[in-house]
């Protein structure tokens, strides 16, 4: 009996080279390089974080640096192309964190006289933008060359630095000043490729060099980034069949499991599937399932924008935004949508072509669940690692009708509230009430409309469903009697569950449920 080959993979590697080299599984993304050489001399490509942005970018360096061996087998090997060696330029902004000027000062200094030492060149320019301008001139010169200009993560200094208005006005203007040689630099440029997560709209490389080709949300380069169900079938199988055997199920229904956790990302109108790869390569390489992807890094920028424009958690399961709302950023007015978009929070699910409106949701479950647990702290008094166990509870009170026991675990979770949510506090109940919700897997809608009004949480189990109203700094008895009074239950008169009214009073100088009062009312049917 044969021995199964050991699957190596590539886990956080952004080198092609090192991935060919010593024999790393690789899906072929090389039919995409044909598309960019036969079309634009500007491009920018804007996808979440670990995503494979970075490797594709190296792709590209070793690609036109005419490292023909290292493409042996793939789709590039066959394209009709001459292999020249072009100078390239491979600028990465990912390595730090930007907390001053002086570190993009730092780098850029650094990384210009790599390159005066690579190409033989020297000028006597101190001021970054004008002698990125003379090396362009220099290197195109001395080799005979036209040059190819790679930038990973164009914009970490600006996302990292969103709402500090000071810093990011003078990483702006450094950077604009840099990427304006794209456009006075033409004549020695043979290809422009930035990656990035945010177009920001105000930036010169998007406002002055008109002819850029923003391929983020183009039909033919959806799945430039990510593993399609196709790539996940033919490059997988080895690691499908040893996770099925490693968790005792079979592989049919293991693909069925990864589907649910980890694919469902769309980046344009017609997009294939597209599952996260840095999940899958962690799922393979352990055998295990887990929130891989948002457990490495926290989206607290995120957070802190959502909380800023009072944004209503109800909408990220079902909103709709139009185009330009969510291939740009405006720093002057930052939609939150926006952000959960470009960041991978939320996907495409669908399009009107009628209305031009994209219908967007969360991906799948390991977004969901993780954004959501990460979310819970922000919202109410419950540390991270306390909130599984919190859950687990609350799902079994809710589970088997426990009313007043689950009741009591709200009050206890709202009772020592941050005293910065007091500004808003229905809306932070409403948020924190619907992530616990979510995260026990119920159907939950919040502000449900009905026929004389709205209901404030609509929650259904296979057993009960919870009407929830809620009063602040009036009481119970008036919550349950609007319940009553506006027949929000007529709609499950007939249903075979249990409909449970409950009303409730939250007391803001308190910042916890004082009270609650709870009705059951018993199905006709």
């Amino acid at each position: 009996m044969s021995k199964q080959p050991i699957i190596k993979y590539p886990i956080g590697e952004q080198s092609f080279e090192l991935l060919r080299k010593e024999g790393y599984l690789y899906v072929d993304k090389t039919p995409y390089i044909e598309k960019i050489i036969t079309g634009s001399k500007y491009y920018f490509l804007g996808r979440p974080r670990r995503f494979g942005k970075s490797l594709f970018l190296d792709t590209l360096r070793c690609f036109f640096e005419g490292k023909r061996e290292l493409f042996r087998g793939l789709y590039a090997d066959t394209m009709d192309w001459d292999w020249q060696e072009y100078p390239v330029l491979h600028l990465d902004l990912n390595t730090l964190k930007y907390n001053s000027l002086q570190e993009l000062d730092s780098l850029l200094d650094l990384q210009m006289s790599k390159w005066e030492r690579q190409y033989g060149v020297h000028t006597d320019q101190t001021i970054h933008s004008l002698r990125f301008g003379e090396l362009l001139r220099l290197i195109s010169e001395k080799t005979g060359q036209t040059i190819v200009i790679l930038v990973d993560e164009y914009d970490k200094p600006l996302v990292n630095n969103i709402h500090d208005m000071e810093l990011f006005n003078k990483f702006r203007d450094t950077l604009a000043a840099l990427y304006s040689n794209f456009k006075s630099g033409a004549p020695y440029i043979r290809l422009v490729f930035l990656t990035g997560v945010s177009r920001f709209s105000k930036l010169s490389v998007f406002s002055d060099l008109n002819n850029i080709r923003d391929i983020s949300m183009q039909n033919m380069f959806a799945g430039i980034c990510g593993i399609s169900e196709e790539e996940l079938l033919k490059n997988f199988k080895i690691g499908i069949k040893e996770l099925a055997d490693y968790n005792g199920k079979t592989e049919e229904a293991t693909i069925v499991e990864l589907k649910r956790r980890y694919d469902g990302y769309h980046f344009s109108r017609v997009c294939p599937d597209i599952y996260n790869p840095f999940s899958l390569l962690n799922v393979f390489a352990a055998n295990e399932y887990a929130n891989y992807w948002i457990a490495s890094g926290t989206p607290s920028l995120l957070v802190q924008q959502l909380k800023r424009t009072r944004m209503d958690l109800n909408r990220l399961v079902s909103v709709e935004a139009g185009e330009s709302g969510l291939s740009g950023l405006d720093i002057d007015n930052i939609r939150p949508v926006a952000l959960l978009y470009q960041s991978g929070y939320l996907t495409i699910k669908g399009y009107d072509s009628k209305y031009e409106l994209y219908h967007l949701g969360l991906p799948n479950a390991e977004v969901e669940e993780g954004f959501l647990q990460y979310l819970l702290p922000y919202y109410a008094d419950l540390h991270h690692e306390e909130s599984m166990v919190f859950i687990s509870n609350f799902r079994r009170e809710m589970s088997e009708g426990r009313v007043d026991d689950f009741m009591r675990r709200l009050k206890s979770l709202f009772s020592d509230t941050s005293y910065e949510m007091k500004m808003d506090e229905e809306r932070n109940v409403q948020n924190a009430l619907f992530i616990l919700f979510r995260l026990i897997g119920l159907s939950v809608d919040v502000e449900y409309r009905t026929s004389d009004g709205r209901i404030d949480i609509l929650v259904r189990t296979d057993r009960y469903v919870y009407i929830m109203e809620l009063k602040y700094d009036h009481s119970a008895e008036e919550a349950l009697d609007q319940i009553k009074r506006k027949e929000y239950a007529l709609p499950w008169s007939v249903d075979t569950r249990l409909t449970i009214a409950i009303g409730i009073n939250y007391s803001t100088t308190r910042r916890t449920i004082d009270s609650w009062m709870t009705s059951r009312i018993t199905c006709r049917g």
